[in-house]
């Protein structure tokens, strides 16, 4: 496969996506939860940054139970964010400063309280019955199979009134959809065309691999890995409900839509080996997602030979699959990296992210250094974690608190007098954008160093990726080449200072450390450094 110059890349491939949870990012109404108005009112520090879209997490109506994936009007505004003009203000908003907009799109299920499932619970002859997955009990009464849910629990309720059981791979309030229904393809599928007319650009796919479900209902095999302590649903090998041929007929049929408003993309979230994720990916000849995301970085041990062997598998995979990479570090389902891979580690691992071949994806505060904040069981709101008491990693609250602004009560986040729906960290009077903007060697500014030389250097937006030998098992060292440029990313994963020799030779472009080291300069402890040859 030929890279392509980046100048003839799409805006998907030669940008970076900022994402942003719309709950607790700014609040403009005062009532401790983020909104649409005070998402706008931030646009500007998030065209700052230099990143090309930002993705919100669902804003549509909501009761809210699964805070915002269990959908009850996909074509309209919950009231707790705002309404449907102020979504408009924002796109507005983005247009002027240069920014794209993408929403989440949360096609498997909806809310209980949506109007097709309420419709589907009046009896087996309603219209919208088979809108669903229905089952009758196993032939000896009670659950359908051992499937499980995502929160813990099986994956089916009993609807006592028609005797079946509905099938919810999350929540019982989240009623999967049955896609194998065409009237629901199309219900679905005008959702997207409803909003790309209000100017979104694109879509963040929800559980995008989960669409489909074996036909027979066969029982999934136990996971002989799964021990205690261990989430619930691993219990069981998913499959039947994971991947399922169907899948990308179903994805095909989105893309298709897409294709219609022309320059539009969409993302999925899946969580597959490279083989079988790259098969979701979209090409000229084979139209499917055109990003299927690649979270291997944030399930990986973070160690150099374990990411180099990874980045290396993946980009070949890619060329391979004539597929553009991508590339996440964290998201509203994970914990912090900051806090995961430590701080000494931050910025190595910031910059892997952002001079690695392929688009970057990066969560709203990981730019100034947010690290995970902990929530007592009595402040806990997140279902996955209030289901599931006995496993404490099950909580996704640590990773949605709010964005910290600056060191005035709630951190500028909401008002004085506002609760915030989640606590905030204990370090935001430190930790904040107003305080790091005055401070040159922050991590904001380092952030934005980063973004300014994907700009100026076009080859860490279109080059070739190529890893070069550095002698040390604890450092990564990758060169991005286009044209006659050449740019090499040194990554010291470890403690030590490393002697490099030609490998670190050039001019540095930039250090982790905020000085410009000589040519052939030892990369210190904990140092990233990308030079110019």
């Amino acid at each position: 496969m030929t890279q392509p110059p980046s100048g003839e890349l799409k805006w998907w491939q030669r940008g970076i996506i900022y994402q942003i949870y719309p709950r607790s990012f700014q609040d403009a109404s005062g009532d401790g939860v983020g909104d649409l108005r005070g998402i706008t009112r931030r646009l500007p520090y998030v065209a700052s940054l230099g990143v090309e879209a930002v993705w919100l997490s669902p804003i549509f109506t909501s009761p809210m139970r699964d805070f915002g994936y269990d959908v009850a009007d996909y074509v309209d505004i919950d009231p707790l964010f705002g309404t449907l003009e102020d979504f408009d203000a924002l796109v507005s908003e983005a247009r002027r400063l240069g920014l794209k907009v993408m929403l989440d799109y949360v096609p498997n299920h909806t809310s209980s309280d949506h109007a097709w499932f309420r419709d589907a619970l009046t009896g087996r002859g309603s219209a919208k019955r088979d809108w669903y997955v229905w089952r009758d009990p196993a032939p000896g009464g009670g659950l359908p199979n051992n499937w499980k849910s995502h929160f813990g629990g099986p994956a089916w309720t009993l609807d006592e009134a028609s005797g079946q059981y509905y099938l919810h791979q999350f929540l019982p309030s989240q009623p999967d959809l049955n896609w194998a229904n065409p009237e629901v393809q199309t219900a679905l599928l005008d959702v997207l065309r409803f909003w790309m007319r209000r100017g979104v650009d694109g879509f963040r796919v929800d559980v995008l691999n989960l669409l489909a479900e074996d036909e027979r209902f066969l029982d999934e095999p136990l996971n002989p890995e799964w021990r205690p302590g261990m989430i619930e649903y691993n219990q069981t090998l998913h499959v039947y409900t994971n991947d399922q041929p169907a899948t990308l007929d179903y994805v095909r049929m989105m893309r298709g839509v897409l294709d219609e408003f022309g320059d539009r993309m969409m993302v999925g979230e899946i969580y597959l080996p490279v083989e079988r994720l790259l098969r979701y990916s979209g090409t000229p000849q084979q139209p499917l997602a055109h990003l299927p995301f690649n979270f291997h970085l944030i399930l990986l041990p973070w160690d150099a030979g374990q990411v180099r062997a990874f980045v290396d598998e993946y980009d070949a995979a890619c060329r391979e699959a004539h597929s553009w990479p991508n590339w996440v570090l964290g998201n509203h389902d994970q914990h912090r990296f900051k806090t995961r891979v430590g701080a000494p580690q931050y910025r190595v691992a910031q910059t892997l992210l952002l001079t690695l071949r392929g688009t970057p994806t990066v969560y709203y505060g990981d730019e100034i250094g947010m690290e995970n904040v902990p929530v007592p069981f009595d402040q806990m709101v997140d279902p996955a974690g209030l289901q599931q008491p006995d496993v404490p990693s099950a909580s996704r609250d640590p990773e949605r608190t709010p964005m910290q602004w600056d060191a005035s009560p709630n951190a500028g986040f909401a008002p004085a007098d506002a609760t915030p729906w989640l606590p905030l960290a204990q370090d935001f009077a430190r930790v904040n954008v107003q305080a790091q903007e005055a401070d040159p060697d922050s991590d904001l500014h380092y952030f934005r160093a980063l973004t300014r030389l994907r700009r100026e250097h076009p080859a860490l937006v279109g080059g070739d990726y190529r890893p070069h030998e550095s002698g040390h098992p604890n450092v990564f060292a990758f060169g991005r080449t286009q044209g006659e440029e050449q740019v090499t990313v040194l990554l010291n994963f470890g403690a030590e200072t490393r002697e490099l020799g030609e490998t670190a030779g050039g001019e540095t472009l930039l250090s982790s450390l905020g000085d410009r080291p000589a040519a052939d300069a030892p990369l210190r402890p904990h140092e990233a450094r990308v030079v110019r040859r």
